[in-house]
C-alpha cells in the first residue's frame, strides 16, 4: 500500500508540472495573439487599399493590357522584382501550392487541417505527385510533402510570431522568379484563415496569374468595384505603373495570408493548451481522491491493526 501511495504521489507531482507548464504556455500563446491582432487590424488598411486599386485596374482592363503586351517573361536584374512577368498566363504544366503551416506542434489540430484540405484539393484536382510544386512556409508542412515524395522546390522555416512586412519580399521574389522559369504555371496559397479564437476556416486562394478573374474570386473585385468602368491617363507609363502595384499587390496577398494563418496559429496553440491544462486539472483532482482514499484505507487498516491487537493482549 505504501508504495501505491508513492505512486501516486509522483503521479500528482509530475501532472502539477505539466499543469503549470501548459499553462504559462497558454498565456503566452493569448499574448502573442493579442498583440498580432492588433497588428492585423492596421495592416488591413494597407490591405485594403492595395487592392482597391488593383481591382480598379482590372475593370478598366489595364491588367488585361499589360498582360496582352508580354510576349515572353521578361527578365530583370538586381533586387527588384518582375512586376509585368506576373500577368503572363500560359496552358498549366505543373501547379504550385504555398502550404503555410506552423514550424513547431503543440497547436491542436491546425497543422492537420491545413495538411489535409490541401491533399483534398490536390486530389480533387485530379492532380498526380509530379503535377504540385510545393512552396512550404513552415518546417511541418515541408517535412510532411517531402517525405511523401512531393516536389517542396522552396521552404521558408522560422518566420517570426508577429511576422513583419519586409519578411515577404525575399519569398515574394523568389516566388515569381519560380514563375517566370516555368517552375509552375499558376499558384495557389493555402491557410487556416482566423475566425475566432475557437474557430479556423481552410482557405486555398489563387494567386498567379494576376488577372481580374482572379481577383474577382477572392471577393475583392465584381462587389467592390461594382459600377467603375474607369479609363486611366498613365504617368510614366502603364508598364512602370504595374512595375510597381503588382509586386506590392502580391506581397499584401502573401504577407496577409501569412498574418492570418499565424493569427490561426496562436489562437489553436491557446486553446490547445488550456486544454491540456484543464486535463491536466481533472487528473490531479482525480488522483488527490484516489490517495486520499487509499491513505484513508491504509490508516484504517492500522488501527483495526491496533485495535486486534490491543483486544488479543486483553
Amino acid at each position: 500500500m505504501g508504495a501505491s501511495l508513492q505512486e501516486v504521489k509522483r503521479r500528482i507531482s509530475s501532472t502539477k508540472k505539466t499543469e503549470q507548464i501548459t499553462g504559462a504556455m497558454q498565456m503566452v500563446s493569448t499574448a502573442k495573439l493579442s498583440q498580432i491582432q492588433r497588428h492585423a487590424t492596421g495592416y488591413q488598411l494597407y490591405a485594403e487599399k492595395i487592392r482597391s486599386v488593383i481591382t480598379h485596374l482590372a475593370k478598366s482592363h489595364l491588367l488585361d493590357n499589360g498582360a496582352a503586351g508580354i510576349s515572353a517573361s521578361p527578365n530583370q536584374a538586381g533586387d527588384q522584382i518582375n512586376g509585368l512577368g506576373m500577368l503572363v498566363k500560359r496552358p498549366v504544366k505543373k501547379t504550385g501550392i504555398i502550404v503555410i503551416t506552423s514550424d513547431r506542434g503543440l497547436v491542436g489540430s491546425y497543422n492537420s487541417n491545413v495538411i489535409k484540405q490541401t491533399l483534398d484539393l490536390i486530389a480533387n484536382g485530379n492532380h498526380s505527385t509530379n503535377d504540385i510544386v510545393i512552396i512550404a512556409i513552415g518546417g511541418t508542412g515541408a517535412d510532411f510533402f517531402k517525405k511523401r515524395g512531393f516536389n517542396v522546390a522552396y521552404e521558408y522555416r522560422g518566420i517570426s510570431d508577429i511576422p513583419k512586412f519586409r519578411e515577404t519580399h525575399e519569398l515574394v521574389k523568389r516566388i515569381i522568379t519560380m514563375y517566370s522559369a516555368e517552375i509552375f504555371d499558376e499558384l495557389y496559397v493555402c491557410y487556416n484563415h482566423f475566425v475566432n479564437s475557437l474557430t479556423s476556416e481552410f482557405r486555398a486562394e489563387p494567386m498567379l496569374p494576376i488577372s481580374a478573374m482572379n481577383i474577382g474570386s477572392e471577393g475583392l473585385g465584381e462587389d467592390s468595384a461594382a459600377g467603375y468602368s474607369a479609363e486611366y491617363e498613365m504617368e510614366p507609363s502603364e508598364d512602370a505603373i504595374l512595375e510597381v502595384v503588382l509586386p506590392q499587390y502580391a506581397e499584401s496577398l502573401i504577407y496577409g495570408s501569412i498574418l492570418d494563418a499565424k493569427t490561426a496559429e496562436h489562437a489553436s496553440s491557446s486553446t490547445a493548451m488550456k486544454s491540456a491544462t484543464d486535463n491536466a486539472k481533472d487528473i490531479i483532482s482525480s488522483l488527490e481522491l484516489q490517495y486520499n482514499r487509499a491513505r484513508q484505507s491504509a490508516i484504517t487498516t492500522e488501527i483495526t491493526e491496533i485495535t486486534g491487537a490491543q483486544a488479543a493482549l486483553d
